[in-house]
């Protein structure tokens, strides 16, 4: 599943006037906004890629639009996704935030995101960084928008050899699905229909 096109099959973001305009997301103002100002935009950052690769990990199983509203929540919960803070947490945050109703109370993925902040500044001490690993891996050269969700892959090649080396860098949850998924959102990859009128580039 991707964070956005995964929801086009949802009835209220695919009517007729929806796929008239925005590839997906006209039937909520927030997944709109979404649309137009982040998913397929260039995403760089250590804090910011950390936020965004934790946040797919949690969508794993759930449609985006769950975690797009649950996003505000998130960030407060694990500390703005600052990676100190969160490879610091122990088992009285586990359970905090077990017990925390506005997120997704996933004791697996709560695990992986803070396992991954570990794995993020042992990858800092090594002399290297989240946002070099991850970029190397963006497509080189253009290609042509897909036309229709149908030839939309859910992985790649290339989501795969990410997901390789992040598992390899001690990185959890974080499979070729959803190493796709990440790309698509952070720009990598731009995965807007040929006929959606947002520009990314």
């Amino acid at each position: 599943m991707t964070s956005g096109p995964a929801d086009a099959t949802d009835p209220e973001l695919t009517t007729p006037a929806a796929r008239r305009g925005r590839c997906f997301g006209d039937g909520d103002p927030l997944y709109a906004a979404y649309h137009d100002d982040e998913w397929g935009r260039a995403v760089h950052g250590e804090h910011e890629l950390f936020e965004r690769m934790s946040l797919e990990a949690f969508q794993s199983g759930l449609a985006w639009i769950t975690i797009l509203r649950k996003r505000p929540a998130f960030r407060e919960a694990f500390a703005g996704f600052d990676p100190r803070v969160v490879a610091g947490f122990g088992n009285d945050d586990v359970a905090r935030l077990l017990a925390d109703e506005r997120i997704v109370r996933n004791r697996a993925k709560v695990a992986a995101t803070i396992a991954n902040a570990r794995a993020l500044l042992t990858l800092w001490e090594s002399g290297r960084t989240l946002d070099e690993l991850f970029w190397s891996f963006a497509p080189t050269g253009t290609r042509a928008r897909p036309v229709t969700w149908e030839n939309v892959p859910s992985r790649t090649d290339g989501s795969t050899a990410l997901a390789r080396a992040l598992k390899a860098a001690g990185f959890r949850f974080v499979g070729p699905t959803t190493a796709y998924a990440a790309m698509q959102a952070c720009g990598l990859v731009d995965d807007h229909l040929a006929g959606c009128p947002v520009v990314t580039r």
